[in-house]
């Protein structure tokens, strides 16, 4: 049996119609698994590198453990907004920072329903 492509992360973006913060140099980047977490030691530990995190956080440490663990990107869930740090530190290290306005949840849902496990 063939394996599905794998969908970026621009494709993501665009069809669960994430805004996005900032792109940085992933955004053509597989996804291969994803991780709903808001605490960072966690993702530190288990984050594995084509990931997407799903976070309410929204401070500048989130792209500091985006790019130490070589996330895919980082989801911005719940309506939260990164500051302009955050932003300006994602184009830096060259993460791309997406956000939506619905739940952690529903996003890894709908993550799951594109294939993303």
């Amino acid at each position: 049996m063939a394996e599905a492509a794998q969908l970026t992360v621009t494709e993501a973006a665009q069809r669960l119609g994430l805004s996005i913060c900032a792109s940085g140099d992933r955004m053509d980047a597989a996804i291969t698994g994803a991780q709903v977490s808001d605490l960072l030691s966690y993702v530190m530990a288990q984050g594995r590198s084509g990931h997407l995190w799903i976070t309410i956080q929204a401070h500048p440490n989130i792209v500091a453990v985006a790019a130490l663990t070589g996330l895919a990107g980082v989801i911005v869930a719940g309506g939260f907004v990164p500051n302009e740090e955050a932003v300006a530190r994602a184009e830096e290290e060259g993460v791309p920072l997406l956000t939506s306005p619905e739940s952690a949840y529903r996003i890894a849902g709908r993550l799951y329903e594109l294939g993303v496990r």
